[in-house]
């Protein structure tokens, strides 16, 4: 099957993993970078050509290839927000990457530029905005609704029934209990638990372990 033409915005570690993942799980061939022109300083990027993308529809036209943006949450999001309005301005389709093995059910809702990896569970009935990161191993409960502009890092329990607003960050292993809402801009640390909504542009810090007053060769038994 002749596999459709991609270009990735992004030059940094989520774009390089994000090549791997479309070439060679998905539909897609990555034939090139963009970024904007302050951070083209070559005109290659991990063995593919970097584009301006100021010029990016001169060589790649949007009639002809595809685009997806692959920044991660710097400022809360707001640089990938930024590159997918650009990107859409001038006419991309921006692709969803969502791992083979994952199970989407036909109720679930889908907007563009997702990028789900493996190992995520996602029940029935959930809704997707655009533009959202999952990464790996997440639980994201039925009838929940996942706000466009976040992203979930790995191991995030999110039950059933929640709304999670536009521009949210997860960290690793936190956990939203059942029917609240995660308003606009919430930051959720690792391991954080949340019971009640959340206000916007909230940040919740789950409890730290601290080191106790022994060495570790101390220990006799572990």
């Amino acid at each position: 099957m002749m596999k459709k033409k991609l270009i990735l915005f992004g030059t940094g570690a989520f774009a390089e993993v994000a090549k791997c993942y479309f070439d060679d799980d998905s539909k897609y061939e990555v034939v090139a970078f963009c970024a904007d022109k302050e951070y083209c300083q070559s005109k290659s990027y991990n063995g593919l050509p970097l584009v301006p993308f100021e010029e990016i529809e001169k060589g790649y036209p949007p009639s002809s290839f595809e685009m997806h943006i692959a920044i991660g949450y710097v400022k809360l999001n707001q640089k990938r927000y930024e590159a997918y309005n650009k990107a859409k301005q001038k006419g991309y389709t921006l692709a969803n990457y969502i791992h083979s093995k994952i199970k989407i059910w036909d109720n679930n809702v889908l907007g563009d530029n997702l990028f789900i990896f493996e190992n995520n569970t996602i029940q029935p009935f959930v809704e997707f905005g655009s533009n959202i990161v999952l990464w790996s191993g997440n639980h994201i409960g039925h009838h929940s609704k996942i706000g466009s502009h976040s992203f979930i890092t790995s191991h995030v329990v999110v039950s059933g029934f929640v709304n999670v607003e536009d521009f949210c960050f997860f960290g690793v292993n936190s956990t939203l209990r059942d029917s609240i809402t995660i308003a606009e801009k919430t930051i959720i640390g690792a391991g954080a638990l949340i019971l009640k909504n959340t206000k916007p542009e909230q940040l919740y810090i789950g409890s730290k372990t601290l080191p106790v007053n022994r060495k570790s060769s101390e220990i006799k038994k572990i």
